[in-house]
């Protein structure tokens, strides 16, 4: 087992249950031949030879929560269509319990990659906006699941599912739940009160604005961490690894983890491999300084698989 990292047993973890909310989609991969160019445009012919799908989004992250060891239930609204179906069946089949609304206005989210010669030729998006707020229906639920959980985790995609969550927020807080979110867009007011939030380099530019050095972003993290009274503010770095913004002792600090190397073959959903990896840490007692290398070494990992994956207990901590 790794000894250089915080490892709950598998009993720890199996006891402990996070609440994903967000938006869930259906990742869809069609896998072909390329041999030739088309006659009609300079593009290449893609003959399917088979074709797969995953969870996505939300979905995804349940799942990561899922192959850890802990148990996820997933929050969202689908369509009345057939994706929706096929995304029930996915969670079902990966045992993610499942509270899904439907709304007969909303397409559920699809995402399809076509893939030749080993690489993404093309990704079509299958989705609608919709032009109310789709969980708002589901706060009676999500009151009646929260003391059941240990952690609440919102990944929000910027797909409209998650522009009200401020009550949500508050009544995880109030119950001393830990409220992890993966924010989008620039409008941080939302994620008021959270324990942490885990933006990218270019989702946090969005809302502090470019940083000049160090220094400067230091600044700028813990004026925004303060702003939003956040326990810490999780800065993802890509290749520069992480940075953890916080205020231990009620002192400003920062720490700082390099990337784990490794080859990288794929980012998609490294994201919420990172924050679900946090989520199970932190539910399962964790302080924030301590479960940071944890997501960081997960994330690593997933980069070396294809299209959106997970990380397993072995994986992370060794058999």
């Amino acid at each position: 087992m790794t000894t250089d990292l915080p490892h709950p047993t598998r009993e720890q973890l199996a006891a402990k249950r996070i609440l994903v909310v967000g938006d869930a989609m259906l990742d869809r991969y069609w896998y072909g031949a390329v041999d030739r160019i088309s006659p009609e445009a300079p593009v290449p012919v893609v003959r399917i030879t088979h074709e797969e799908e995953r969870l996505g989004g939300a979905g995804n992250v349940a799942l990561n929560v899922q192959t850890l060891g802990a148990k996820a239930t997933l929050m969202t609204v689908v369509g009345a269509d057939d994706a929706a179906r096929k995304l029930q069946h996915l969670l079902a089949r990966h045992g993610v319990e499942a509270l899904l609304g439907e709304d007969p206005q909303l397409y559920t989210i699809v995402k399809l990659r076509v893939i030749g010669r080993a690489q993404q030729l093309i990704r079509v998006d299958f989705e609608n906006q919709p032009d109310h707020e789709v969980l708002a229906g589901m706060l009676g639920d999500f009151e009646r699941v929260l003391p059941d959980h240990d952690a609440v985790l919102f990944s929000d995609y910027g797909k409209g599912g998650l522009t009200h969550i401020p009550r949500m927020i508050e009544l995880a807080r109030a119950a001393g739940i830990p409220v992890l979110i993966d924010p989008k867009g620039v409008d941080y007011s939302r994620y008021a009160g959270a324990t942490v939030i885990t933006p990218n380099q270019s989702e946090l530019a969005q809302v502090v604005g470019g940083w000049a050095n160090e220094i400067d972003l230091h600044r700028r993290a813990h004026s925004l961490r303060t702003q939003l009274g956040l326990e810490g503010l999780l800065l993802t770095r890509s290749e520069d690894g992480m940075s953890l913004f916080d205020a231990p002792d009620g002192i400003a600090g920062h720490t700082q983890v390099a990337a784990d190397a490794r080859e990288v073959f794929d980012v998609t959903g490294a994201g919420d491999t990172v924050i679900a990896t946090m989520a199970v840490m932190l539910a399962a007692g964790v302080a924030l300084r301590d479960a940071m290398p944890v997501a960081n070494r997960a994330g690593g990992i997933v980069v070396g698989k294809f299209g959106t994956a997970s990380v397993e207990y072995d994986e992370l901590f060794g058999s």
